[in-house]
């Protein structure tokens, strides 16, 4: 079983961070700020590479589902074990 998350990837930022979120919707995208800049997919690349991190999981354990060319991004988490949504939920309240 997999679990898809919406994420806001916030390039050029002054140092990386996963947390919070883009909204006041209960489903609002989670907040990662990234160094690297939006050229030719580095951003998103480092965005993966953070969220792999923030959860405890290995990069390859993530795959994007859309939004190759924009800010708000759905991705899939493909391991899915009991902690993962409080874990997710620790995030999004910053």
């Amino acid at each position: 079983m997999t679990t898809r998350i919406g994420i806001r990837v916030r390039p050029g930022a002054s140092r990386t961070l996963v947390g919070g979120t883009y909204g006041d919707e209960p489903d609002a995208p989670l907040v990662v700020a990234v160094s690297a800049q939006a050229v030719e997919g580095a951003a998103t690349e480092a965005a993966l590479r953070a969220l792999a991190l923030a959860l405890g999981l290995r990069r390859r354990d993530l795959r994007l589902v859309t939004g190759v060319t924009s800010r708000t991004k759905v991705v899939e988490i493909a391991e899915n074990h009991p902690e993962m949504l409080s874990i997710i939920a620790k995030l999004r309240s910053g």
